[in-house]
């Protein structure tokens, strides 16, 4: 079985309003879940497949809160792409908007080299949606949309100043269950800074590495 830290299964729980016996169940399907030696046989190499334990963490997070509407941005190979869709998939609804691709600047070379969305079996792209072309413009399309969005991950690269727009323009479209995540928190203070103008200390989902940051519309978040 996957290890999962308890506290983070704590937070999922937290986050979505599921008992953990609910989560539990989850993480028995996702044990069952083929989805990693998918992404093996189609290039995730030794970099991905590490953060098999956080990426399975998002599928239990999206089972829990069964999201409409999904939207991540900085999407390359598509390893989290993937795990996203499967989740969607498993819960039978929802869509996935990915934008894209991120800069390939101080990735390894076996990241560089991969084709946009690689990594995603032709039986999950169903629900997919890949935007490419320039991030902030195209988010600025999706989030003025009447839908709000339900889920949204930032995993767009270092820089701090785009951190900071894709934060507060996510923050501003959730939905009341919505969710905001941000993956690799420690590159800049955008995350931390965001958290403080929300009124909380610094959220943290998983410690990682890399850490996950998580705030959510449905319950105020706790110090």
């Amino acid at each position: 079985m996957v290890r999962f830290r308890e506290a983070s299964i704590d937070r999922v729980a937290a986050l979505t309003g599921r008992s953990r016996s609910e989560i539990q169940a989850f993480r028995r399907e996702l044990t069952a879940s083929s989805l990693p030696d998918v992404l093996i046989n189609r290039g995730a190499g030794l970099p991905s497949t590490q953060e098999f334990p956080q990426a399975g963490l998002l599928y239990l997070l999206i089972r829990s809160q069964r999201p409409e509407r999904v939207i991540e941005t900085g999407v390359r190979p598509g390893y989290t792409t993937a795990w996203i869709l499967a989740a969607l998939e498993a819960n039978g609804g929802g869509s996935l908007h990915s934008l894209g691709p991120g800069p390939t600047a101080h990735r390894i070379q076996s990241v560089r080299d991969v084709t946009v969305g690689q990594f995603v079996p032709p039986a999950l792209r169903g629900r997919w949606t890949l935007v490419l072309g320039n991030t902030m413009d195209n988010l600025r399309e999706l989030l003025t949309a009447q839908r709000p969005v339900d889920l949204f991950l930032y995993d767009n690269g270092p820089d701090a100043d785009r951190a900071r727009f894709e934060l507060r323009s996510a923050w501003a479209a959730l939905s009341p269950q919505g969710i905001l995540l941000a993956h690799h928190v420690d590159a800049n203070p955008a995350w931390s800074d965001f958290c403080r103008a929300q009124g909380v200390a610094e959220q943290i989902l998983d410690p990682g590495p890399p850490r996950l940051g998580a705030v959510g519309m449905r319950r105020a978040p706790g110090p």
